[in-house]
């Protein structure tokens, strides 16, 4: 009886845990726990080169990552701190693409 018990505990733990990875996995809209993580690191990253920016620090700008990808959002005073922002976000570690949403006020 003993052994039976433990036969179907591991089988039970076995199949949650494979669900609980396949549960993981990324999709098109959602992002794996993986890919969180490295994306919240992006997003830290790029706050803190603009912040280091001269041209940009004084500016509330907004940054979100998905799938590696950075939005920026917010008001500037310049084209040239919406391009510089840009550039900024871009040389980032990790950054494969940029969605430059700021707006010039």
């Amino acid at each position: 009886m003993t052994k039976l018990t433990l036969t179907m505990f591991t089988a039970a733990s076995l199949a949650l845990s494979g669900a609980a990875v396949l549960g993981c996995d990324s999709t098109r809209t959602r992002e794996s726990t993986g890919e969180y993580i490295d994306d919240t690191v992006i997003t830290t990253r790029v706050q803190a080169a603009i912040m280091k920016d001269p041209v940009l620090k004084p500016f509330q700008i907004g940054v979100k990552t998905f799938k590696d990808t950075v939005q920026l959002s917010g008001f500037v005073d310049s084209t040239q701190a919406v391009k510089r922002a840009g550039e900024v976000a871009l040389g980032v570690h990790g950054v494969s693409q940029v969605k430059n949403d700021l707006i010039v006020k």
